[in-house]
């Protein structure tokens, strides 16, 4: 007998189509994570640790927490499989102010941001080629901007574009895109592992004047968990996935052991090449790797490669993030307009454009990679933490609801993620305190929004039944 889906009441407007099957939904799980961090970060945990062993430990305790985590939202998204991900789960446990603070804070800041900080990326990434040089240039007038802003909010609304056109047709560029991403992802692992120029005695090698110690194994370990970021954009779609109840659980693990593997053999091909000082002393790891190989051909290839991986990535920001005021609004915790659907293209067309103009203001008056990263970094994690602490929550008062997935060593794996992601954020927060702060007032500024919505729309919100 098939498990039964909760029924989400009745609305003013249709429900978005469920026409994501488990393998788009599995390509926006990898193709999400998979960015440029892989390509950086292994020159960041080199310095932390010092040694090959040690760089790979962080990756596997990484790579595990962020399963503990994806494991823990596969049986959330199972049971409550609604447009909004987090926003629904969050709602359901601790109510609707919770859930507001929660929309606003990635509708108002870390989406918008995330995009800005993607598309700035890619930016960065393609001024690698000659025929990009343009991007770093500068453009006369009144407001400072130099080429790379406009690049950036036009890629912005290309993507955003292709998803007014319906999460169909965004889902099989995903799907496509994610396919090529991985395969020039093993194509890279492949020519590093067959070249002459590397040595398996550089695995022994170590950085003589790495951070060392706890700290430093705590500092590599939370770059792990940056490159494995975005697992969770897949639960703000839920409610357009065919059979959630197993293509949730399936893309959301199976996609954690998918991208897992890709990193751990894209770091050990560049540390065949290259010796720990040599990664180290790298800004791009994979294309000095790739240099040595292959010479300014092997760089270029890589650059490439990362262009596409980041460009994919877009997309599945964009795709998610547009679901989560929709859902508010159909609870009558948003403005009305974000629940409106574009009556041809099936999409929540009002959410995604309102999302790419926010971008595309960040993008105007911010031209820093590292500000728009900043400005995320904190309200992800302190949502994370409060999302996962939900199963418990659900237990506990709905223990005879349809689960069709229960995350495996309850309570002990969840509560060891909970417990991560309060150290992460501890650690974001003492780290960029000005940036965190500037983080908690953006949240907190959500509470005056949330009661001229309230006043606006007086009465109670939609019930979430089911649980």
């Amino acid at each position: 007998m098939n498990p039964v889906v909760p029924a989400r009441p009745q609305n003013e407007t249709p429900d978005l189509p469920r026409v994501l099957g488990a393998s788009q939904a599995t390509a926006i799980v990898v193709g999400t994570i998979i960015g440029s961090g892989i390509f950086l970060v292994p020159r960041e945990m080199m310095q932390d640790v010092g040694s090959s062993a040690l760089v790979y430990l962080a990756w596997i305790v990484g790579g595990l927490l962020s399963l503990f985590g994806a494991m823990t939202y596969a049986e959330l998204g199972a049971m409550l499989p609604y447009a909004g991900g987090e926003y629904v789960y969050l709602r359901g446990a601790y109510g609707d102010t919770t859930a507001f603070l929660y929309m606003w804070t990635w509708f108002a800041v870390a989406k918008p941001a995330s995009i800005a900080a993607v598309t700035i990326g890619l930016a960065r990434t393609l001024g690698f080629f000659p025929a990009f040089h343009w991007l770093s240039t500068s453009i006369p007038g009144p407001i400072p901007l130099i080429w790379s802003q406009i690049f950036a909010i036009a890629v912005t609304w290309f993507i955003t574009g292709l998803n007014y056109l319906g999460i169909k047709k965004a889902a099989d560029f995903q799907l496509v895109f994610t396919t090529l991403k991985v395969i020039l992802i093993l194509i890279v692992a492949g020519f590093c592992f067959a070249s002459t120029a590397g040595a398996f005695s550089n695995f022994t090698t170590s950085l003589p004047h790495a951070v060392g110690g706890l700290t430093g194994f705590m500092a590599a370990l939370i770059a792990t968990l940056w490159a494995y970021d975005g697992w969770n954009d897949l639960t703000m779609v839920a409610g357009e996935v065919r059979r959630p109840e197993r293509s949730l659980p399936v893309a959301l693990i199976g996609g954690l052991f998918i991208v897992g593997f890709l990193f751990m053999a894209t770091n050990a091909a560049i540390q065949y090449v290259l010796p720990a000082t040599a990664i180290a002393g790298s800004e791009r790891p994979a294309v000095t790797a790739l240099t040595v190989v292959a010479g300014p051909a092997g760089a270029g290839f890589v650059a490439a490669a990362m262009a596409l991986s980041i460009f994919v990535t877009l997309n599945g920001t964009i795709m998610s993030g547009a679901r989560i005021p929709y859902a508010a609004s159909r609870d009558r915790l948003f403005f009305r307009q974000f629940a409106h659907i574009n009556p041809r293209y099936q999409s929540p067309s009002t959410s995604l454009i309102i999302q790419a103009l926010l971008s595309t203001v960040l993008l105007v008056f911010l031209s820093r990679f590292q500000q728009f990263f900043e400005l995320a970094v904190f309200a992800e994690w302190l949502f994370y933490m409060l999302t996962a602490t939900t199963v418990f929550v659900y237990r506990r008062t709905s223990p005879h609801a349809a689960r069709p997935y229960r995350v495996w060593g309850y309570p002990i794996l969840p509560a060891l993620f909970v417990a991560c992601a309060t150290v992460v954020l501890i650690s974001s927060y003492l780290s960029n305190l000005k940036g965190s702060l500037l983080g908690t007032a953006l949240i907190l500024l959500g509470l005056p929004v949330f009661w001229i919505v309230k006043r606006l729309y007086p009465g109670p919100s939609a019930e979430l039944k089911g649980i």
